[in-house]
């Protein structure tokens, strides 16, 4: 007796590797955090803190003041040598990198206090960043027309000769934006980029580095204290407090935990609370 093997329709075939494949990508893990930790002297910073991030998702990395954000940044960032643990970006270990070999590997990232250069132009500052932040360093002329083209991105308009004077808060946070954005980054640390804005420029910042992710498909890690527009656009959070993380999760779980709320949260839980349901909803 002869058995004849099925064959499956190639269309079906077709289907379910495209669908393994989205589910693959989809579910990499772009950036790998474990066991990092950070000692000043006889002061821990960083105590063991271990945490992914998928390819594609917007990060939260929260909690109070002196809980550690900045300086898991600053350790990511090769700004600093971590005392241990591992960072792994895109499956390579980069801990104990200079910030710019982190740089051209594919990780950008802004400051709490916007520094540009003041005696250049807001094109120029950006263009600059194009030049010198990207592996594969650009031309003149391609560094020029990649910062016009990041400018437009986040809706800062600026003519050839714009200073970087007559910029406000907004304006200036939107250039740091841009300037690391033009180092065409596969992961972007964005670093409390809410701080001196209003509500409206808050919400409006928010939902930028939303359509950001979906228009260049860049991977997000957002320390940030304003939480109600942290929460509108994070797919999930990490909390540290005191060096260690704490909690981690989806923001409708985040926002619930005890121990978050009682170290972070406060009294401000309910607000937080509310703006993530009225986002699930």
């Amino acid at each position: 007796m002869v058995h004849h093997r099925q064959i499956l329709p190639l269309t079906i075939v077709t289907t379910v590797t495209l669908v393994t494949a989205f589910k693959i990508f989809t579910e990499l893990q772009m950036l790998a955090v474990s066991g990092l930790t950070k000692v000043f002297g006889g002061f821990t910073a960083v105590n063991g803190v271990s945490f992914e991030v998928k390819q594609g998702e917007i990060l939260g990395l929260i909690g109070p003041n002196g809980s550690g954000k900045s300086t898991t940044f600053n350790l990511i960032a090769g700004a600093l040598a971590p005392s241990a643990g591992s960072i792994r970006f895109l499956g390579r270990e980069i801990s104990n990198w200079p910030p710019f070999r982190v740089a051209h590997a594919g990780v950008g990232r802004t400051f709490q206090v916007p520094r540009p250069f003041r005696r250049l132009s807001i094109i120029e500052n950006v263009a600059l960043a194009a030049y010198y932040g990207q592996a594969d360093r650009p031309t003149r002329e391609q560094a020029f027309s990649q910062a016009k083209e990041i400018l437009d991105l986040v809706r800062l308009r600026a003519e050839p000769g714009s200073r970087v004077d007559g910029l406000g808060a907004a304006g200036l946070k939107k250039l740091e934006l841009a300037r690391a954005l033009a180092t065409q980054p596969k992961l972007l640390l964005a670093d409390e980029s809410l701080g001196g804005l209003d509500e409206q420029e808050m919400n409006q910042a928010a939902d930028l580095l939303a359509e950001i992710r979906k228009q260049r498909g860049i991977t997000i890690v957002w320390v940030e204290h304003i939480m109600g527009a942290l929460m509108r656009v994070v797919d999930r959070c990490v909390v540290l407090d005191h060096g260690e993380v704490i909690a981690q999760g989806k923001p409708e779980v985040v926002a619930h935990d005890p121990r978050v709320i009682e170290v972070y949260l406060g009294t401000d839980a309910k607000d937080v609370q509310a703006t993530v349901a009225a986002r699930s909803g």
